[in-house]
C-alpha cells in the first residue's frame, strides 16, 4: 500500500499542479531516503530544475526533468506525496521538502520510512531492478489475454504468489489480487499452470476490473494512503473480500477466511473460491 490504483490517482493529482514548476530547493529531514545518487548530489542536481512531466511504471512515480534526469519516487507501504500551498504545516512525517517556485511544495511523508527516491538519467533506469525487470501493467495493450495465459501455463506455484510478481505483472499488490481472485472465484492456492482457459478469462477479466475500479473510487484508504491534494479514496467500501475477515461473503454468505499465503494476509471466501 498504496498499489497502483493510488499511485495513479497520486499522478493524476499532481501532474497539473507540478508540470512545469521548477524546484527552487531541496530540503531534507530524512535524507537516507535517496538511494541514487548521493544525497548531496541528489541535492544540487535537482535545485533549479524544472519538472516537465509526471508519468508512472507499476507503483513507481517518474518525474521528468528539463535536463533529462528521472526523479523517481517508489512510496512503498507508507509513503505519500502532497502538494501544498504557504501557510499549510508539515506533519512529524514529513522526510523531504521540494520549494517550487510559486511558493508552494511538494512534501514527500513516510510514516515507516521504508519508502525510496532516485535521480537518473533514462539510460540508467536499469539501476532500479523493480523497474527494470516490472512486467506489463493490467489495462495496458501488452497485458492481453495471450500473454497472461502464457504466463500461467509455465508457472508452477499458487496463483496468489504468481500475481504478487512483479516480473510478471506490474502494479499489482495485496489488495487487488485478493479482490481479482474473489471476483474471478480461483481460490489463492490454485497451482497457476492448473487453471482452465475460461478460469484464466474470468481472472483476467477480473483484474482488469478491479484496477479500474480501484483509479474510479480514487484509491483504497484504510490509514495512511491519501491523494496529492491529502483526500483519502473511496474504494475501501466496494471491497468483496479484503479486510472483511468473519464478515459474510457478499454472495453466498459464508464468513470471509484469512490465513497467510505467499508470505502475505490473504482474504477469500471458502465456498466461492474453492
Amino acid at each position: 500500500m498504496p498499489e497502483m490504483p493510488e499511485v495513479e490517482i497520486i499522478r493524476r493529482t499532481l501532474i497539473k499542479q507540478v508540470a512545469g514548476r521548477r524546484i527552487k530547493e531541496v530540503e531534507f529531514l530524512l535524507s537516507r531516503l535517496v538511494k541514487w545518487p548521493s544525497a548531496g548530489e541528489f541535492q544540487a542536481v535537482l535545485t533549479g530544475k524544472k519538472i516537465i512531466d509526471l508519468t508512472r511504471r507499476g507503483k513507481y512515480l517518474l518525474f521528468h526533468l528539463d535536463d533529462r534526469q528521472i526523479m523517481v519516487v517508489h512510496l512503498r507501504m507508507t509513503g505519500r506525496l502532497s502538494y501544498v500551498s504557504p501557510g499549510m504545516e508539515s506533519d512529524k512525517f514529513t522526510r523531504i521538502i521540494f520549494k517550487l517556485d510559486n511558493g508552494d511544495r511538494l512534501i514527500y511523508g513516510d510514516t515507516r520510512t521504508l519508502g525510496t527516491l532516485y535521480l537518473l538519467p533514462p539510460e540508467e533506469l536499469w539501476r532500479i531492478s523493480g523497474l527494470a525487470t516490472m512486467g506489463p501493467e493490467p489495462l495496458s495493450a501488452d497485458f492481453s489475454l495471450e500473454y497472461f495465459t502464457d504466463m500461467l501455463k509455465k508457472r508452477h506455484g499458487n496463483i496468489k504468489a504468481v500475481l504478487l510478481n512483479q516480473k510478471y505483472i506490474g502494479g499489482l499488490g495485496n489488495i487487488y489480487v485478493d479482490e481479482s481472485m474473489a471476483i474471478a472465484a480461483i481460490h489463492p492456492e490454485r497451482i497457476a499452470s492448473s487453471l482452465a482457459d475460461d478460469e484464466i478469462q474470468r481472472l483476467f477479466d477480473a483484474i482488469n476490473k478491479v484496477i479500474a475500479d480501484g483509479i474510479a473510487h480514487g484509491g483504497t484508504t484504510f490509514r495512511d494512503y491519501r491523494d496529492g491534494n491529502g483526500k483519502k479514496g473511496s474504494h475501501q467500501n466496494h471491497l468483496a473480500v479484503y479486510g472483511r475477515k468473519m464478515a459474510p461473503c457478499l454472495t453466498c454468505g459464508t464468513p470471509i477466511l484469512w490465513k497467510t499465503i505467499a508470505g502475505r494476509g490473504t482474504h477469500f471466501c471458502p465456498e466461492c473460491q474453492k
